[in-house]
């Protein structure tokens, strides 16, 4: 880049210097070698829909060059997939980068649009909500009002084509009566560990059965299982939406009700979750008074497939069928976890993996993002989907709730239902026990 022909410094520009992890930018060697790997530069080809570009930008706005206003719509554009993350020869936390721009950018609005405060100031600030609106959309489903309202296209036309179909592609809510859980789930056989379960709130309560299913075979590992209490959502979408202070918020909840909890390890079944709660302790950097519980918490703190694999199932029964695998971007390249997924399916009798060709390529799901880019979202999807029909799986696996959610769309604008299905890991792995491994009350 040629720094001599770039514009004078923006008059009254802010100095941001230090509300960004400048050390992470000055690492950027502009290589390129992230380029091939971001899904949104793969579909725009624009140099500042890639990570570098970003960062480019990012620093322009540094040194006041540009305005926050100016690279806002670039940061909005970026997944957050942090593929970029695996292949930078450097080592360059993007990631970091892309929260810290999107903090500051939310901090100097002067105004938040109203849904932007009840989705972060109360839905998922606060589990109560976040119940009563899956009780709500339970009723929705359960007494024919979301066939009405499809048949009729009121859907569509109030919401979008993208919106109707998400909401077709969502799995049935399970009964609220049927969703009282023991907080304590015994060990069958001799107790290998106690195990301290975060259950989410999308996984809560869109996949109760998940979170039962991974009760189940904790269970049946030797696991006894607490269901800790007073815990709360995990931070991620705030935190990626540049609402830091909602984040530590939870996390601050998180790390007090699991550190009170007597147990031996944590585990979590959601990708995206996952990197969000071992992120705690750079939520918190320099925090004399968090850092360090933030430390011992993540430090603690397992994917289900991490811990599945270093203990015994019984022996499972034979689940036939071709399954191809994938990879949710925030184990995948947010924790670097793959192996143990595939070990674990590769366990089940009968069972084919068939790779596709990027299984590690965001199926541009990442939060909110279907919502918010429906457009680049559904072509990057479309892509994914190709990718995953050329294996001729009859079952895509996967491990994060967005994926999960993501894929089954997929699924339907392929026009594929009736050849291929969406799971999680866990429900695959739940398929594959023994029927006298009962399940948890709930």
């Amino acid at each position: 880049m040629n720094h001599t022909s770039s514009p004078p410094p923006c008059s009254h520009q802010p100095d941001l210097s230090r509300e960004f992890h400048t050390d992470e930018i000055a690492n950027c060697m502009r290589c390129g070698f992230c380029l091939p790997t971001c899904p949104t530069y793969v579909q725009t080809g624009r140099e500042t829909a890639s990570p570098r570009g970003r960062i480019a930008l990012v620093k322009a706005a540094i040194d006041g060059r540009l305005t926050l206003d100016d690279i806002e719509e670039q940061m909005d554009v970026c997944l957050g997939c942090r593929n970029c993350e695996t292949i930078c020869p450097a080592g360059v936390k993007f990631g970091t980068i892309l929260e810290d721009a999107r903090e500051v950018i939310q901090k100097r609005k002067a105004h938040r649009p109203i849904v932007r405060r009840i989705v972060f100031d109360f839905l998922f600030l606060h589990r109560v909500f976040m119940e009563i609106l899956g009780v709500a959309f339970w009723f929705y489903q359960a007494s024919g009002l979301r066939s009405l309202v499809h048949r009729c296209g009121l859907v569509s036309r109030i919401a979008g084509r993208d919106l109707a179909a998400m909401d077709l592609a969502l799995p049935a809510m399970v009964a609220p009566w049927r969703r009282r859980r023991a907080t304590v789930h015994p060990a069958r056989g001799r107790r290998r560990l106690r195990v301290g379960l975060f259950v989410g709130c999308v996984m809560d309560q869109i996949f109760f059965e998940t979170n039962q299913n991974t009760i189940r075979l904790l269970q049946a590992a030797g696991c006894e299982v607490v269901v800790v209490p007073d815990q709360s959502c995990c931070g991620a979408l705030h935190a990626h939406a540049g609402e830091k202070s909602g984040a530590r918020m939870l996390a601050k909840r998180n790390i007090q009700a699991f550190l009170a909890a007597d147990v031996d390890v944590l585990v979590n079944n959601a990708g995206g979750c996952g990197a969000a709660l071992k992120e705690y302790p750079h939520w918190f950097c320099g925090d004399p008074e968090w850092e360090e519980p933030a430390r011992r918490f993540a430090s603690n703190m397992m994917d289900i497939s991490e811990l599945l694999v270093t203990l015994d199932l019984p022996a499972l029964k034979p689940v036939p069928g071709r399954v191809t695998i994938q990879d949710s971007c925030h184990l995948a390249h947010g924790q670097g976890i793959t192996r143990p997924l595939r070990q674990l399916l590769q366990a089940i009798p009968g069972l084919e993996l068939q790779e596709m060709a990027e299984p590690d390529r965001c199926c541009g799901s990442a939060g909110i993002y279907n919502l918010t880019q429906p457009e680049l979202s559904m072509r990057i999807l479309d892509g994914k989907m190709g990718q995953a029909r050329a294996t001729a799986a009859e079952t895509i696996v996967t491990a994060n709730p967005g994926c999960l959610i993501q894929m089954r769309l997929g699924i339907q604008r392929a026009g594929a239902t009736n050849q291929i299905r969406a799971v999680h890991l866990v429900d695959l792995l739940a398929e594959a026990l023994s029927d006298d491994e009962p399940a948890p009350p709930g």
